[in-house]
């Protein structure tokens, strides 16, 4: 026998073990497991092997350390990269999912802040007309009158006109008038004043100094009154010196103030203290009679 004859006899039968091998391989698997070494290569299914796969894995996750998900942290990146592609409406939209869904996430400060400029931004613009409306001075009107009729304050209704005092009025003039119906939230656990229209959420303000003894009992009130003083002396808001004055809200119930100071502010007894430039914003957007929720 020659030795060509001799090497295709041996792939022959190369070949034929292969396809022996398969075949037992394919029985194993799709009609009855054979054992030995093809249950090294296969394991036998769960039901043929008494285990529960299922249940193992899922005691397997219960045990795992998984890394926390904050998805909070999730809607603020994607605001994030709306803000870059210039989608400042949607952004605001994530930002404000962030400060309502999830309060408590790391992102939720920063997102506060963000939401807020924006909105203080188009509140405190004439350019920006929603929510705003203008009056047309008729005979008999009075500045009081006026502010009162649009639920607003005379603070506000110079600001927005840029008028440093209050002067004659005219029938024909024309002013923008923004109603103050707002309401705010004192939050004692994060040490927050916030500023809400209904449940659209506005501004918020860290509160620099707490002197309230005690615990703030969780409630609803209202803002009892407003003051402004320089040197000792009350100051009208239609006086010119009005924006230099520090500004006062006074809380109804509990007797509490909310004025403007540092974060080592003393000889607050019973108040909030926030930062002056807040304490600014703030007065500018309240008026007495807004509800006050202390939380």
């Amino acid at each position: 026998m020659s030795l060509w004859t001799v090497f295709k006899l041996l792939v022959a039968l190369c070949v034929l073990a292969i396809m022996t091998f398969t075949g037992m391989l394919a029985w194993h698997v799709v009609i009855r497991p054979l054992g030995g070494v093809f249950d090294k290569i296969i394991p036998k299914h769960a039901e043929e092997s008494g285990k529960q796969p299922d249940a193992d894995f899922a005691k397997m996750l219960d045990e795992a350390e998984l890394p926390d998900i904050d998805p909070g942290e999730k809607a603020f990146q994607k605001a994030h990269e709306l803000l870059a592609l210039g989608k400042i409406e949607e952004a605001r939209e994530k930002l404000t999912t962030v400060i309502i869904t999830y309060p408590t996430s790391s992102s939720a400060p920063v997102a506060r802040r963000i939401v807020g400029e924006m909105n203080l931004d188009e509140l405190l613009s004439t350019a920006r007309m929603e929510g705003k409306s203008t009056h047309v001075v008729k005979k008999g009107n009075s500045f009081l009158g006026i502010v009162g009729e649009h639920h607003t304050t005379l603070d506000c209704l110079m600001y927005l006109n840029g008028m440093m005092e209050l002067k004659g009025i005219q029938p024909g003039e024309e002013f923008i008038v923004m109603p103050l119906d707002f309401h705010l939230l004192v939050d004692t656990q994060r040490k927050t004043i916030s500023v809400w229209d209904g449940e659209r959420f506005i501004v918020e303000y860290p509160i620099m100094h707490f002197g309230v003894a005690g615990k703030l009992a969780p409630g609803k009130t209202k803002i009892g009154s407003k003051l402004a003083e320089l040197d000792g002396k009350q100051v009208a808001p239609q006086s010119k010196f009005y924006r230099a004055a520090e500004k006062i809200i006074q809380i109804a119930k509990p007797s509490l103030q909310i004025q403007g100071g540092s974060e080592a502010q003393e000889g607050v007894q019973h108040g909030l203290v926030l930062r002056p430039e807040d304490m600014e914003e703030i007065s500018l957007l309240t008026r007495v009679g807004n509800e006050v929720e202390i939380r």
